[in-house]
């Protein structure tokens, strides 16, 4: 009597938090979200053993896993390649670690795919390379290798989606690194959801992620963005991965960030800085120099010094202060956190004794940059300070420090760094916390007034 076939069975996944459920419901049960869930066919047993969940062979024998103390196992650092773009390998922690699994998001047509063209034709004649195209024909990808003007030697490329098809390919060429552009255009033959479905995102990746750790294959999967800005699928794609790079960049400009937001081999929030042209991004190796405007000397301007992950940045924090006719007065932040604003604005009040309470105050980080540290309290309020009274601040200065509600200047981290950097481009005087000023004569040439109460501060910057 023949044995019946096995029923498939389905469940329920949240694309937020990636839990599972047996029926569907219109909220999840783990983070809250509505309307999340998403329909899945479970791989029965017999199906992940059949040959075609198994084809490539790749995989061997596991061995058993067992309890090891900590200090029995043997360990040593990540070997790393060079990419051969400095601002990439900086964003990667030092260069590209073997079997690291890397997920690249951005905006349609900010550079993803023009970027790790041009890395791979870098490494690919000393470092087998594999580029998977699921949304361009290989013409298309030739045509912009060669308007790059890109060598083409050594290059293979790769027109498929079927996941399986993928990794038979890679078994026969074994590349030692895998562009997959884009994750949500693999599909696989043993679920049957339609591709760029949460089913099967998330099931291809993981299938290149099994792949990349048991063959030591880097692999770089380049990802899809909705309009609310975070990567298209499900949520657990992000926790799969190693290294999860943002591509971001104001409309209009030609200037990219490349920026680190999960990172198992380097820091997070490291940040690389590219320029788009007619051959592709070029590296810029002095950032702060393209986020400060010719003249700054105007009034509503002042120049901080941010850090990005290991990198001390000069940037420009312009205010705008006007009367306002309605009643409830507008606070716009771009590149700040709105609510934070309000509060400075309530400090300045309280402790400065300036009056902003009826009028419109818009504030701006110049080059698109986002600043989320707390270092920006001061410049933000200084830059209010020298709109509402139109007069600006003293040529050549700086400011970094944190304001507290009761109006006293807090430290930042590594204030020397910050202040060496505003030496090297030519800044004269630097208005910083107390506990972050230098030994006298640290920095030769550059005046540093130390403040501890906002008042003070406010005082500094009208000299």
């Amino acid at each position: 009597m023949a044995k019946p076939a096995s029923k498939s069975r389905t469940a329920y996944v949240c694309a937020e938090c990636g839990a599972s459920f047996s029926k569907w419901q219109g909220q999840c049960g783990e983070c809250g979200a509505w309307n999340s869930l998403s329909e899945i066919v479970l791989e029965s047993a017999a199906a992940a053993a059949s040959p075609a969940a198994r084809r490539g062979g790749w995989a061997g024998k596991a061995d058993a896993p067992k309890i090891t103390a900590l200090k029995d196992v043997r360990h040593s650092e990540e070997a790393r390649v060079s990419t051969g773009i400095g601002e990439l390998d900086r964003v990667l922690g030092g260069g590209l670690v073997e079997g690291a699994v890397v997920l690249v998001g951005g905006d349609p047509g900010i550079g993803k795919s023009t970027l790790l063209l041009q890395a791979l034709a870098k490494m690919s004649l000393d470092f087998p390379s594999l580029y998977v195209t699921g949304e361009e024909s290989l013409a298309q990808v030739a045509g912009r290798a060669v308007r790059l003007d890109l060598s083409l030697d050594g290059l293979q490329a790769l027109a498929e989606t079927g996941i399986e098809k993928i990794l038979e390919h890679a078994v026969a060429a074994r590349p030692k690194l895998i562009v997959a552009d884009s994750v949500q255009t693999l599909w696989t033959e043993t679920l049957t959801a339609a591709p760029g479905s949460v089913s099967q995102v998330r099931e291809s990746a993981a299938r290149l992620v099994r792949y990349a750790k048991e063959t030591g294959t880097a692999v770089f999967l380049v990802g899809h963005v909705t309009k609310e800005g975070g990567i298209a699928g499900p949520r657990v794609l992000e926790h799969m991965v190693d290294a999860v790079l943002y591509f971001e960049g104001e409309s209009g400009s030609r200037f990219r960030v490349l920026r680190a937001f999960k990172n198992r081999f380097g820091a997070v929030n490291e940040l690389g800085v590219f320029a788009m042209g007619d051959k592709g991004l070029k590296e810029v190796p002095n950032p702060s120099a393209i986020f400060l405007s010719g003249s700054t000397q105007q009034p509503g301007s002042c120049v901080m010094v941010t850090r990005e992950g290991t990198r001390p940045l000069l940037v420009e924090v312009q205010a705008l202060v006007d009367s306002s006719p309605l009643s409830n007065p507008r606070r716009v932040a771009v590149g700040l956190e709105q609510n934070r604003l309000a509060m400075l604005l309530a400090v300045l009040h309280r402790h400065g004794g300036v009056v902003v309470g009826d009028q419109d105050v818009f504030v701006n980080v110049v080059g698109g940059i986002r600043v989320q540290e707390t270092a920006a309290d001061l410049p933000v309020l200084l830059a209010v300070l020298s709109s509402l009274r139109d007069r600006p601040l003293p040529e050549k200065t700086v400011a970094f420090g944190e304001v507290g509600l009761s109006g006293e200047i807090r430290p930042v981290p590594n204030g020397e760094e910050r202040l060496r950097e505003a030496a090297t481009h030519g800044f004269k005087r630097a208005i910083v916390p107390k506990a972050n000023a230098p030994k006298s004569g640290a920095f030769k040439g550059m005046e540093v007034v130390a403040v501890e109460r906002l008042a003070e501060a406010l005082e500094a910057a009208t000299e």
